[in-house]
């Protein structure tokens, strides 16, 4: 054996260790974690999507907050993606082909937002296609992560969606800032020009997914034998649980609109401001999933889950004192206090959704 051999096996085996949190590097690997680090790096144009409705568009907070929950919707049916790949293989493959649409239905729907969008409802349609096309990725690379998790030992498994969330945060650390940047010196319009190449990466790596053809099966044998794996799991507690909060947490009212008009209009923060505070929650994001994985992976879920909602409830009280401007009064400025706020509410945030992950694939793994 040569000494470059050596070193090239030395080199892989620290990867895998130190990078990869002891998964095998792998062309598949490879591909999930770049569709997650494609699906951090599209917040480049999260900020001009928000300033494009609000001064492009001239839409008042209410549309806004109107829009972004129909742009939500396709992540409510993620199930039902989910049925459709399974059940209607395409070429007989059930992943790759999804993943390519995925890229270039993303792909086009940024560049009409680049280009032909000029009214409210066109961009409700183009801004809900571009979320179905992340969230059509987001099912594929979910269930090829589960499927793996399944064979690995639950610590392993929360190791393997550390790394899948710290792909996605390190895509939004790399255009955090830089998405307030560009959008201060090119336009709304560029940055989503700009945008529009990154889901073509989704497309490429597609390739790379390791997929066998299926064998001639029934569509509906197939969608049959789902609903009744989905009825048997809604009927456990250790699923039906973390689901109804899961639920409960996202019908509850937010204030996302109205608080960036409060802070573009009454605060006068600035696109490239906000894209600083982008950047401090991403960075705090991947702090977030290094903290869970070398401290926290063991402590167990009751213990992180009710330390994090206690902490996590009282520290969303701080907002009140921006809105009332009281940070002012104790010396503490707007943007020094947003900075902060943004910093351990996003790292309280991973913690919880880290141990909730690993609290549902011990459950897989139990059953």
């Amino acid at each position: 054996m040569t000494d470059s051999s050596i070193q090239k096996g030395s080199l892989q085996q620290f990867v895998e260790k130190r990078v990869l949190f002891g998964q095998e590097a792998s062309l598949e690997l490879t591909a999930i974690l770049l569709v997650y680090f494609v699906q951090g790096i599209l917040g480049l144009a999260r900020l001009a999507v928000s300033f494009f409705l609000k001064d492009d568009l001239g839409l008042t907070p209410a549309e806004v907050a109107a829009l972004a929950g129909i742009a939500a919707a396709p992540w409510t049916i993620k199930p039902l993606l989910g049925f459709i790949s399974d059940g209607f293989p395409i070429f007989g493959y059930r992943r790759r082909p999804y993943l390519i649409l995925s890229g270039l239905l993303g792909a086009a729907a940024w560049l009409a937002m680049a280009t032909v969008v000029n009214t409210g409802w066109a961009a409700i349609a183009a801004i809900t296609l571009s979320s179905l096309s992340v969230a059509v990725g987001d099912v594929i690379v979910d269930s090829l992560v589960v499927e793996r998790a399944r064979r690995e030992s639950q610590s392993d498994a929360g190791s393997l969606q550390s790394l899948a969330w710290g792909a996605s945060a390190v895509g939004g650390i790399l255009t955090a800032y830089l998405g307030g940047l560009l959008l201060e010196y090119m336009g709304t319009r560029s940055v989503f020009a700009v945008t529009a190449t990154f889901p073509l990466v989704v497309s490429v790596v597609a390739w790379w997914i390791a997929e066998d053809p299926i064998t001639e099966t029934s569509t509906w044998e197939v969608i049959g034998g789902q609903l009744k794996q989905l009825k048997g799991a809604i009927t456990q507690k250790v699923i039906w649980m973390p689901a109804l909060f899961l639920f409960l947490w996202q019908a509850t009212p937010t204030a996302d609109s109205a608080f960036f008009f409060f802070t573009t209009n009454d605060l006068g923060f600035q696109p490239e401001f906000l894209g600083r505070v982008r950047l401090v929650t991403s960075i705090a994001a991947l702090l977030g999933i290094g903290i869970f994985q070398r401290f926290l992976k063991a402590v167990p879920f009751r213990t992180i889950f009710a330390w994090s909602t206690i902490l996590s409830t009282l520290l969303g009280f701080t907002m009140l004192l921006l809105v009332t401007h009281t940070n002012r009064a104790i010396g503490i400025g707007d943007e020094w206090f947003s900075l902060g706020d943004s910093l351990i509410l996003t790292v309280m945030g991973k913690f919880l959704l880290c141990q909730c992950w690993c609290f549902q694939r011990a459950s897989v793994h139990r059953e």
